[in-house]
């Protein structure tokens, strides 16, 4: 079983399966919730505060949710659950897709190729929405692999409600194609580079799921 895939679940509560990274953002809302339920029999107060405290607990756990995945055969698989933002030819002949992640997609994003990653590199930046133009600046994660099309670049970017990116592997750790390699707290943004002479088998609008999604053309 790929490293990722196996500690991925560490947080899990009442059988859900969560993201892992989730927890200190998780329980004290979901203790919240408990402690607002537990008292609203017995006071009005408490019974009006468990409302909102119940619903940001189960919103929470939708948000950090962590399914698993059959993952598609194909060179290049998607990265991340969303919608392709824009497709950019790069001076260097490369090809940036640009997947944008709402707040209502899974947070974990997977490994486009099997390979090994050979630099994880955190950039402090703005957090602007990762819709908007300026949001190139923003705090960001930049990955590489060493994959069977050669270097692979990838870069997962927050936003205006996403300030943490937590990445879960090292360098010189192997990684399998679709395996889990890090969370983006509340959605935002992933760039894959895609080789020169690789063909974008996608489109703008179109959405994507991670390790499902193929992104290249035979």
């Amino acid at each position: 079983m790929p490293h990722s895939s196996s500690s991925a679940h560490r947080d899990s509560l009442a059988g859900v399966r969560l993201a892992r990274g989730a927890s200190p953002w998780l329980l004290p809302t979901v203790a919240t919730a408990a402690v607002s339920l537990t008292r609203a029999r017995r006071s009005g107060r408490w019974a009006a505060l468990a409302v909102p405290t119940t619903a940001l607990a189960a919103g929470m756990l939708w948000f950090f949710r962590d399914p698993d995945r059959e993952i598609a055969k194909g060179r290049v698989i998607s990265p991340a659950d969303g919608v392709v933002q824009s497709i950019m030819p790069w001076k260097d002949g490369r090809t940036r897709v640009a997947i944008f992640m709402s707040p209502l997609n899974v947070h974990v994003n997977r490994a486009p190729l099997a390979g090994t990653v050979t630099s994880v590199e955190h950039i402090p930046g703005g957090f602007v929405p990762a819709f908007n133009k300026e949001s190139e600046n923003n705090e960001r994660v930049v990955w590489h692999f060493d994959t069977e099309l050669g270097d692979i670049e990838m870069v997962q970017i927050a936003g205006a409600v996403a300030r943490r990116i937590v990445p879960y592997l090292p360098t010189d750790t192997k990684v399998e194609q679709g395996e889990r390699i890090g969370l983006i707290r509340f959605g935002s943004r992933v760039d894959l580079y895609l080789p020169e002479g690789v063909e974008v088998a996608v489109e703008v609008g179109q959405k994507t799921t991670a390790g499902v999604t193929r992104l290249d053309r035979d």
